[in-house]
């Protein structure tokens, strides 16, 4: 029976283990590891667990007696060990006494004893083995949340490296709009194997998210590439730009601290508009926008005697050149020039001629100049009734539902509003351009010639550079010890100049000495001849000579006195220094002419010393006097020829060729210079001789009222006297004149030559006001209607109509408030 039993268990078992088997074989392999590491976890628990006498826990409730060598009773239960000294069992209840052995087969125990021996004797040989451990890999750089990389910092994406920083990169970033912020570079996206170079734009309001992966890979090679690629589509420049604009308005509101990175950002925005700005008005604006905003949180106080910072030029005025405006007319204060010069490079409906870009520096000094003679300190404006109001409009599509972002300056006027003053600064302008005009197109000739004679020549004197003027300051001082005479060849030289110049350019030159108080004979500005290279001219110190003086009848009968003196003097071959003292000594006494004129006879009296003219020449000058003009000046020869002191038959020759010149009797000249000599007739003799040279008896001179008398004689002597050195047709040196040029062709005008959208001045400032929000209240617009002058209803509806024949569409919707047309807004911008 019992073998029965045990043959029906053990085929029971069999069953149940086969079951068991065909289970675990049909398990994973994933799941055969697991319990193989829970078994060798299980066996090395049971070996280094059990106590030093061999008992091993965790072998369940079965308790196992077994006898030892030494007689005692060893109990294997639940890992713990009873040991008793063959000793009775104390005396116990039935419910306390321990359970009974199970029965053991008499052949059993020895051998279970020896099993149990070895596998303890096995197991506490073997070494420790460690349980099996798994490391999790790092989310890498870029996944998870999105972070700000700061300037400088690099991060790689889809195999690109982002060396400067500047974005956000992650796999999630909300916009205030709920949506993901369009400016998220998520590493999750694909990346396209390559870029599409086809494709010419994104769309507007890109995403990185919705764009595809060909267009993220030119994407993120132009961000590696340092953002400077001249032809890169402008949807990447946005993409960047929302991120710029999330830090600056978003991240900044949330923590003050982002502030820190402004100053990089603001620069960041002055190079991407130095690359960027003129291929996408859209972009200029915003951009612009965005520096106007850093620029205007903390409202900077008198910012009109602050130096302009440099801002680009957009198709609004910006907004910090608005508010340093507003502070001045708020205070009552001039516009200083440096802020009247940035309102008109800076303002879109100033027309700047070629001029102004080609020859900048000089055009804003210039400006300076008109400017201050026109209105002294500066333009006072009257304070207007619209207000000074900055809203920002983010170019991101995140920023939908946003609410308004404006900044508010108080009672601060906006001048935007007002026309008069745009129309008084463009006159200005236009009066600078045009004096420009020959320098501005000897620059376009010549782009590399503006330190040269000849196009210093084109400028006002107070504009050219300081090496010209440093060479004109040092000539000046040198003709602080009297005339100079020099080749004309000299002259060019001083200044650089190795080629004779034209008509033009020598005048030119003669106006720029005068205006440094340097004159020049001959007096080329009053048609003399003008001079060759070879020929010698005399510098002389004298302020600015008015041509009325110049062309005054007394000066030029003086001046064809000494022509006729020098030509006298010269027939004994020499002007001596006693002819020339007697003659400087008249001159002097001239009491009817200036000071001015004198110094200008005597530069001339030394030119005529080196190169007298010749009587010949002079006849067909000396024909049209008066008889009694011809009479002073034989009378005033006479006792010039005895200025030396000696009276030659060559000059006695020559008196009666002056003489017979005039159309007087020669035979007059004997009893001149006798009467001379002897101090009779028309002359009287001086107090004391003004020459050692010449003996008191024979040093006379002319009565200088009756020369004055004789030099005024009628008004028809005046008109002919006016003109008697202008020459027929003045020579030109060897240089062939100038070619005429015809004039230059000037750029578009900003924003069209009538206005935006075809409209006059005033109704363009309105839209220009109405572009710079997306929405207005009707009685901030009744304000700026007033300033200008408009009644506001008609001029919303001029506008409008005017839009709508542009872009079939309305610029304004709504009453009160006013909307501005999106859409359109955009169009006009671009």
């Amino acid at each position: 029976m019992a073998r029965s039993k045990k043959r029906d268990g053990g085929f029971t078992l069999l069953i149940v283990g086969g079951g068991l088997a065909v289970s675990l074989l049909l398990l994973p392999i994933p799941v055969w590891l697991s319990f193989a590491a829970f078994a060798v976890a299980f066996v090395a628990y049971m070996a280094f667990g059990s106590d030093k006498d061999g008992s091993v826990p965790g072998v369940g409730h079965a308790v196992v007696h077994r006898p030892d060598p030494s007689g005692a009773t060893v109990a294997i239960q639940r890992g713990r060990e009873q040991t008793s000294q063959n000793r009775p069992a104390p005396a116990t209840s039935t419910a306390s006494r321990s359970p009974t052995p199970l029965p053991v087969p008499r052949s059993a125990p020895a051998k279970l004893g020896r099993d149990l021996d070895e596998l303890v004797s096995v197991l506490r040989t073997l070494a420790p083995i460690a349980p099996p451990t798994f490391r999790i890999p790092a989310t890498p750089k870029g996944f998870g949340p999105a972070v700000w990389i700061p300037k400088g910092q690099s991060i790689q994406v889809a195999g690109f490296t982002i060396a400067d920083g500047m974005v956000y990169v992650g796999n999630s970033l909300k916009a205030p709009g709920g949506d993901t912020d369009p400016c998220l570079i998520d590493p999750a996206k694909g990346v396209g194997a390559q870029s599409d170079p086809a494709a010419t734009q994104i769309g507007y309001w890109p995403s990185y998210s919705e764009i595809s992966p060909a267009e993220r890979r030119g994407y993120l090679s132009w961000l590696a590439g340092g953002r400077s690629e001249p032809a890169a589509d402008i949807g990447f420049v946005f993409l960047f730009f929302y991120g710029l604009e999330r830090r600056v308005i978003l991240d900044a509101s949330k923590d003050p601290a982002v502030r820190a990175d402004w100053p990089v950002i603001a620069q960041e925005c002055r190079r991407l508009l130095g690359i960027y700005g003129a291929k996408s008005r859209s972009f200029n604006r915003h951009c612009n926008s965005l520096l106007s905003f850093v620029a205007l949180v903390e409202h900077p106080e008198k910012l009109y005697n602050k130096p302009v910072p440099s801002l680009p030029w957009s198709d609004v005025l910006p907004v910090y050149l608005q508010l340093a405006l507003g502070q001045a007319v708020a205070d009552g204060m001039p516009i200083p020039a440096h802020l009247a010069l940035a309102w008109v490079r800076l303002n879109p409906s100033i027309r700047l001629r070629t001029p102004a870009t080609r020859c900048q520096a000089e055009f804003d000094a210039l400006f300076a100049e008109h400017y201050a003679k026109a209105h002294g300190a500066g333009m006072t404006i009257p304070i207007n009734r619209t207000k000074l109001k900055f809203v920002y409009r983010p170019a991101s599509a995140g920023f939908r539902g946003f609410n308004e972002i404006a900044l508010s300056f108080g009672d601060i006027p906006d001048v935007t509003a007002l026309t008069a003053p745009i129309t008084m600064l463009q006159t200005i302008v236009a009066g600078v351009a045009k004096e420009l005009d020959a320098y501005s197109r000897f620059i376009g000739r010549n782009p590399d010639g503006r330190d040269a004679l000849e196009g210093l020549l084109q400028l006002p004197s107070t504009l050219w550079p300081y090496s010209a003027r440093k060479t004109a300051q040092a000539l000046r001082a040198r003709l602080g010890e009297g005339p100079v005479l020099m080749s004309f060849q000299d002259l060019l030289s001083t200044f650089q100049g190795e080629t004779s110049l034209t008509k033009d350019r020598t005048l030119a030159l003669a106006r720029a000495l005068e205006s440094v108080d340097i004159g020049m004979e001959p007096d080329v500005l009053s048609g003399a001849k003008l001079p060759k290279l070879a020929d010698r001219i005399v510098l002389f110190v004298t302020p600015p000579t008015d041509s009325a003086s110049k062309a005054a009848p007394a000066y030029q009968a003086a001046l064809l006195t000494l022509d006729v003196a020098s030509a006298v003097t010269m027939v004994d071959g020499e002007f001596s220094v006693a002819e020339m003292s007697h003659l400087r000594a008249q001159v002097q006494s001239w009491i009817h002419l200036t000071p001015t004129q004198q110094r200008r006879l005597i530069a001339h009296l030394r030119l005529l010393m080196a190169e007298p003219v010749p009587l010949a020449a002079l006849k067909k000058k000396l024909e049209p006097l008066p008889f009694p003009a011809k009479q002073s000046i034989a009378a005033f020869m006479a006792v010039l020829v005895q200025s030396d002191g000696d009276v030659s038959p060559a000059e006695v020759k020559m008196l009666e060729k002056v003489y017979k010149t005039l159309g007087l009797d020669a035979k007059k000249v004997f009893a001149d210079v006798h009467s001379a000599a002897v101090g009779s007739s028309s002359v009287t003799a001086p107090a004391s001789s003004k020459w050692s040279s010449v003996p008191a008896s024979t040093s006379f001179e002319l009565d200088p009222t009756r020369i004055a008398a004789l030099q005024q004689d009628t008004a028809k002597v005046s008109a002919l006297l006016a003109g008697i050195f202008r020459e027929d047709e003045p020579s030109l040196p060897a240089t062939a004149p100038e070619p005429e040029v015809e004039a230059e062709a000037e750029p578009a005008e900003v924003m069209g030559a009538t206005g935006l959208l075809g409209l006059d001045a005033s109704h363009s400032a309105l839209v220009r006001m109405l572009l710079s929000r997306p929405q207005w209240s009707r009685e901030e617009l009744l304000d700026v209607a007033a300033d200008l002058e408009l009644m506001l209803d008609g001029a919303l509806e001029r506008i409008n109509e005017a839009c709508f024949d542009l872009h079939d569409a309305p610029l304004t919707e709504g009453e009160d408030p006013v909307e501005v047309n999106a859409e359109i807004l955009e169009k006009i911008a671009e």
